[in-house]
């Protein structure tokens, strides 16, 4: 595999709706996005790495721990078109695009060259997500964790905020319900076609950018992992990260 081939990205805004300034928000003394960034450093296949931001801030904390930034447009409504921004002005955009979301401080490099060694192997895949099994039941009627559901393929039918599938029969087996942990890759072309697409009305409802592969007919793989990879979408969410951190004596 040549690792200039690939390329992880992190998206990172500012201005998040729920929780504002949370790249900069700090877990165990650092920075979130700094764990993220030195996560993804651990990767064996991949040795290019960039954070992309809107705000200077976060270049500002960004630059100082020695990742390389790009500065993007501020009116992009999903981390998916804030990569293709950055693929787009590399001399040599790489042939597969790894999109870690700067929320995700617990992101692991084995998942991560999973993926890359995944889209190596099939020619066919053109974006693939990642599913977790749930474990916890407050996760299911949280709306902040998506849900997935694949068909017999690998590739998604569905994401959902709800609980899917629904079990009409009480008495039903209810141990397959899996969480979309919202790392992507891509292929270059098909991440540009991405930022082309129409967006429908299911990606509008439920606020889910990868739904929009799906409205429009295209496939999407989904690769189990064992690992669970919790982001931070809320204060409560950072709450529960710090005290994650600190229980499983973790660093970046």
């Amino acid at each position: 595999m040549v690792k200039n081939k690939t390329a992880i990205i992190i998206p990172c805004r500012y201005a998040s709706h729920r929780l504002p300034g949370k790249p900069l928000a700090q877990i165990s003394g650092y920075p979130m996005v700094y764990w993220v960034w030195r996560r993804c450093k651990r990767s064996r296949v991949c040795s290019t790495i960039i954070v992309a931001t809107d705000d200077t801030r976060i270049q500002k904390v960004a630059e100082a721990f020695g990742a390389y930034v790009v500065m993007t447009s501020k009116k992009h409504e999903n981390g998916t078109e804030r990569v293709a921004e950055v693929v787009k002005g590399m001399k040599a955009p790489p042939q597969i695009v790894i999109n870690i979301q700067g929320d995700q401080p617990f992101i692991d490099a084995d998942v991560i060259d999973d993926m890359i060694r995944t889209m190596e192997k099939d020619q066919r895949i053109n974006m693939l997500t990642l599913k977790k099994r749930i474990t916890d039941d407050a996760d299911l009627t949280n709306p902040n964790i998506v849900k997935v559901v694949d068909d017999f393929y690998g590739n998604a039918i569905y994401f959902s905020r709800h609980p899917i599938p629904y079990y009409r029969d009480k008495d039903a087996d209810k141990s397959q319900f899996y969480k979309n942990i919202g790392a992507y890759a891509y292929r270059k072309v098909f991440l540009f076609k991405f930022t082309r697409m129409k967006r429908g009305r299911l990606e509008q409802a439920e606020k889910l950018e990868q739904l929009r592969v799906l409205e429009n007919g295209y496939a999407l793989r989904v690769l189990e992992t064992g690992l669970d990879i919790p982001s931070v979408d809320t204060h409560i969410d950072l709450i529960f990260a710090r005290r994650y951190a600190k229980s499983h004596h973790l660093a970046p």
